[in-house]
């Protein structure tokens, strides 16, 4: 931390002794109206098919049935807001800040907490009611919210200690008041209810006092500031609500400058935080919009490059990098299961910014396009956008190969994370991902968890995790926790040709292992569908092992430094051959535990076994290690 930084820290522990004391009273602003509602005509413009998905998620939320991180509960009709359903414990009461959130022990899962809290589930009970009128949704949205608000006054408890919890949960709100808006009691369950006000009041000072600094100022600032100037702007009813709004627009356009690469990747590269990002910044706007609060154009510029960044990057199937820690956050969900979260950005992209000819094609459909569409204002003048589908982005260090057959290979030669804790980034340097036509075949495995089991989080962080060369069993970047990194391997990337000549190749390098230096050549050859991957290494003789990660789908036969690997797409059975370098000895992981390894996570909290190839020996030699992995078919 730099001496701002620290100073700003200090002061909010001296804030935070002084909150101690009861909280003051919220202003009374009696006569309070909520005039940011949908345009007429909105939710007829929502496809049916994308209604039959969100009834279908209504009336299961509805029964109490849902499913958080890989836990199913069926508790949710009438909801214990502290309770953990995981592991079973409920955390403790008190001052909000005394309150130990990251000891499981004390307070279980925390991500399974916070997670209902969001109250991202009451958006789309409150969607469900706005688009078939059934009072049924409404009621249970308002009794879950009075329960809420009764359960956890201001500064008590779990869901007073962190600022992204507050900031998502006010986006909510605002979306829950919006879709509500034909309920008749839907004044006095918000603005005419003052208890609502008082919740809503002190979420904003909360957020106005604590905001993430420095070396935090990543996503969590972002959902801070979307969720104070959202609030802000639909619920301007307070004497500091024109304060408020204005300072969280500066944060909001500091920060997402700040997050994001000129290329309009994330800066964490870490993909489901480039996705929330996106999401909270595009609902930030349509608040602005629907308010008449005026935006810097750099806020949208922003936007617009993280659309097409994401245009670019995605693979045949419209799935993104599997990159960096990833916790399935969402900004707003009005959805229901089975929506397409990457398509659904892609078409809400078209319709606030316009396609360009390279983007991919979008066909699924989705809730939150046409709402989103309704509020935001047509696009101002025109900006320079890319004229073909970028493959490299030279800041972000990431490269993009692509060859016949959906073939899609992501090349990591970037930094290693974003500001100095670098919180969300795994020691990934040089990593590979392989897909064919959607299928994860070298597959990067994933996060997994944050908090609560430390064996499981170094391990998804890990260099062995990922596939990439490990040396002396260390990892080329030094953990200091769970969410910090003490020193950074630095990459640069050599090459990055991939111009349409038959042949895309790729080279960089890493200096994460002191005293050595790691440099990896990728080539992909379209004609024979061929990837050949040379891992060379400057520096003395040191022990390695070479890992490559198979999708959950892939199985393998490996015979001494062979593997033919097979699965099945849409009914059709694919195949590959792995050759793998000879000087190595290899073995097949699966669902090992002792420590972990084969292992393939698909979303935060869940882990399935996958066949892990570990090849060991040294580095003596120079002509390297090399792979071949050829496509069949």
């Amino acid at each position: 931390m730099g001496p701002q930084e620290v100073a700003g820290r200090v002061a909010d522990t001296v804030r935070r002794r002084r909150w101690r004391s009861a909280p003051p009273d919220c202003p009374d602003v009696t006569g309070a109206r909520f005039t940011a509602v949908l345009p007429a005509g909105t939710l007829a413009a929502v496809p049916p098919d994308a209604v039959k998905r969100l009834v279908a998620e209504a009336d299961r939320l509805m029964y109490g049935h849902a499913e958080y991180f890989g836990v199913v509960r069926d508790d949710l009709a009438d909801p214990d807001w502290w309770y953990d359903p995981k592991t079973g414990r409920r955390a403790p009461g008190g001052y909000a800040f005394d309150v130990p959130y990251r000891d499981e022990d004390a307070c279980g899962d925390i991500k399974q907490i916070w997670e209902l809290s969001r109250h991202q589930y009451l958006t789309v009970l409150a969607a469900a009611y706005a688009v078939t009128g059934d009072e049924r949704y409404a009621e249970r949205v308002a009794g879950h919210l009075r329960s809420w608000w009764a359960g956890n006054a201001p500064l008590r408890g779990v869901h007073w200690t962190s600022g992204i919890e507050l900031g998502i949960r006010l986006l909510s709100w605002v979306w829950v008041r919006r879709l509500l808006d034909g309920w008749p009691g839907a004044a006095a369950l918000f603005e005419e209810n003052p208890v609502a006000r008082a919740q809503i009041w002190h979420h904003q000072r909360w957020l106005a006092a604590f905001p993430s600094r420095g070396s935090s100022a990543n996503n969590h600032v972002i959902a801070e500031a979307a969720g104070q100037f959202a609030a802000a702007c639909a619920f301007a009813w307070f004497p500091a609500s024109a304060r408020w709004r204005a300072d969280a627009l500066r944060s909001l356009e500091r920060h997402l400058r700040a997050n994001t690469f000129p290329s309009g990747l994330n800066r964490e590269l870490a993909t489901e935080y480039h996705g929330l990002v996106l999401e909270l910044g595009l609902a930030a706007v349509a608040e602005a919009d629907a308010a008449g609060v005026p935006v810097p154009a750099t806020i949208r510029l922003v936007l617009l490059r993280m659309t097409d960044a994401l245009a670019a990057v995605v693979d045949s199937r419209l799935r993104p990098p599997r990159q960096g820690d990833a916790d399935d956050g969402h900004g707003l969900v009005v959805d229901g299961a089975g929506t397409d979260r990457w398509a659904s950005l892609l078409a809400t992209g078209d319709a606030v910014f316009g396609r360009l000819a390279w983007w991919p094609a979008v066909t699924g459909t989705d809730v939150r396009t046409p709402l989103l569409a309704a509020l935001v204002k047509p696009a101002g003048p025109s900006v320079s956008r890319p004229a073909s589908r970028p493959a490299h982005f030279a800041d972000a260090g990431l490269t993009v190969l692509r060859g016949p057959g959906g073939i899609w290979c992501r090349c990591d030669g970037g930094p290693h994370g974003f500001l100095s804790i670098a919180a969300h980034a795994h020691a990934d340097a040089l990593s590979l991902e392989v897909r064919h036509d959607g299928v994860d075949v070298l597959a990067d495995p994933g996060t997994y968890c944050y908090h609560g089991q430390p064996e499981w989080r170094r391990y998804f962080r890990s260099t062995l995790g990922h596939n990439t060369l490990q040396l002396d069993g260390t990892d080329q970047s030094v953990s200091g926790g769970p969410f910090l990194w003490t020193r950074h391997a630095a990459s640069r990337v050599l090459t990055a040709d991939t111009s349409d000549e038959g042949v895309a190749r790729w080279c960089a390098e890493h200096d994460g292992y002191q005293g050595s230096v790691h440099r990896r050549r990728v080539e992909l050859t379209a004609a024979r569908r061929e990837l050949r991957v040379v891992d060379e290494v400057r520096g003395p003789r040191r022990a390695a092992r070479l890992a490559f990660h198979l999708g959950p789908a892939v199985t393998a036969e490996l015979t001494g430094h062979r593997a033919v690997l097979t699965w099945t797409r849409d009914g059709e059975d694919r195949s590959a051959v792995l050759d793998l370098p000879a000087r190595l000895s290899w073995r097949a992981h699966r669902g090992e535990t002792d420590p972990p390894l084969g292992w393939y996570s698909a979303g935060f909290g869940r882990r399935e076994p996958s066949t892990t190839l570990v090849g060991t020996g040294f580095t003596d030699g120079a002509e390297g290690f090399t792979t071949v992995l050829g496509f069949r078919g």
